[in-house]
């Protein structure tokens, strides 16, 4: 097996543990607690990173151009909303629904461009889409018993929002960091990552300590459970970082998706939560269709 999709199956596997570990902190922390412990206890093991290369290898700091700052900023931003959003969408989807939510990038990626850039989508794009949003559609169809069956659960509008968010995260950080001109990949990406979750880590803790004082408290005192959230989120990034320098990014996302079942195991025996045949069917269509429209634009 190539190392690439080993890689990658790393990272898919990190990432499915990270929130795993993330849903079950949402029953001792707030929703802003939970999300806080991806980045407050990953900082200092990418801080660390950054230094070992730095003294181990002799290199300076890069320098970062002013657009470094402003691609880092809204990378950072982006993906605290779209974890926060994730965390909380825990409490309103299973797990693997919750998660599949945030796979839409691609779709959100594919109709944003046609709509604003005027890009151009073939017949088997159009139609990985249309099977994309239908299986949206089913995880999306009420569990209640009584409630109209043609209105949308509400958690569709968060986990469209989380995965759009998500999306920008992306090419927000990409962006950042190839603006590191001099820098070569491992260390751009480790001073991209360092300044980020510092970043993250600092605007988290100042919004708890405004508006949810009590939880930096809990934060640190779930550190056996929390410390692991950052561990694994942290191994998940460079698993992530080795898969796209080895391989280009539409083949990395495409094996990705197998973190669809990830979540659908962890569903059943972790969290011992049953799926809805149209939930099953649902992600599977919406896998589907994102792993098309990855491969088709190509």
């Amino acid at each position: 097996m190539p190392d690439w999709v080993l890689a990658t199956l790393a990272a898919a596997f990190c990432q499915n543990l990270r929130s795993a570990f993330q849903k079950q902190l949402k029953r001792r922390l707030s929703t802003w607690g939970a999300t806080a412990t991806r980045f407050v206890y990953a900082a200092p093991l990418a801080a660390g990173l950054l230094l070992m290369l730095i003294w181990g290898r002799g290199t300076p700091l890069p320098d970062g151009p002013p657009h470094f700052f402003v691609y880092a900023g809204i990378g950072a931003v982006a993906q605290m909303i779209a974890t926060g959003l994730l965390v909380h969408l825990f409490s309103r989807a299973n797990f693997a629904t919750a998660t599949a939510f945030t796979k839409t990038e691609p779709i959100q990626a594919a109709l944003i461009g046609a709509l604003l850039l005027g890009d151009t989508l073939t017949l088997p794009v159009m139609l990985a889409i249309i099977t994309g949003i239908f299986g949206v559609i089913l995880m999306s169809l009420p569990k209640t018993p009584g409630h109209p069956g043609w209105r949308l659960d509400g958690a569709v509008w968060t986990g469209l929002l989380s995965g759009a968010c998500f999306a920008v995260s992306s090419v927000s950080l990409r962006g950042a960091s190839l603006s590191l001109e001099g820098a070569d990949l491992l260390l751009g990406t480790a001073t991209t990552l360092a300044f980020v979750t510092l970043l993250q880590s600092a605007l988290l803790l100042g919004w708890l300590a405004w508006r949810e004082p009590g939880q930096i408290r809990k934060l640190f005192a779930a550190w056996r459970q929390a410390g692991w959230v950052g561990v694994i989120g942290f191994a998940g990034s460079m698993a992530w970082i080795a898969a796209f320098t080895l391989q280009d990014a539409a083949s990395v996302k495409a094996v990705g998706q197998i973190e669809i079942v990830f979540t659908l195991i962890a569903s059943r025996l972790v969290f011992r939560e049953r799926l809805r045949a149209a939930e099953l069917v649902g992600i599977t269509l919406l896998a589907s269709g994102v792993v098309g429209i990855v491969l088709l634009n190509r």
